[in-house]
């Protein structure tokens, strides 16, 4: 399940780091937008396959958070990357690491 909160306009585009980290089996990712632009949140494995897309949608202004649930994922190290495209291109791209453990 996702969960997706908006709380305030932030003054600036941020990707925190998951939370609990290592993880078993949910984690929490939370990110902000400036402004009203098109957000893509995926996960992806080790060796840079894509595992699932969390968010791909056009987003207002504000602070967010998802709720991955990665019990159906074995152990491991997965990366999830955001990348918020406006109308003139790229606005904001990062990447974090988070470690899943059964």
């Amino acid at each position: 399940s996702i969960a997706e909160v908006e709380v305030k306009i932030p003054a600036k585009f941020e990707l925190s780091q998951n939370y609990p980290n290592p993880f078993n089996p949910t984690t929490t990712i939370s990110y902000e937008i400036a402004k009203e632009t098109n957000v893509s949140l995926k996960v992806y494995d080790a060796i840079g396959n894509e595992v699932v897309t969390l968010v791909n949608e056009t987003k207002p202004a504000g602070a967010y958070q998802v709720i991955f649930d990665a019990a159906s994922l074995s152990n491991g190290v997965y990366f999830y990357k955001i990348e918020a495209t406006g109308v003139n291109g790229s606005e904001f791209t990062n990447v974090k690491k988070m470690i899943l453990v059964k």
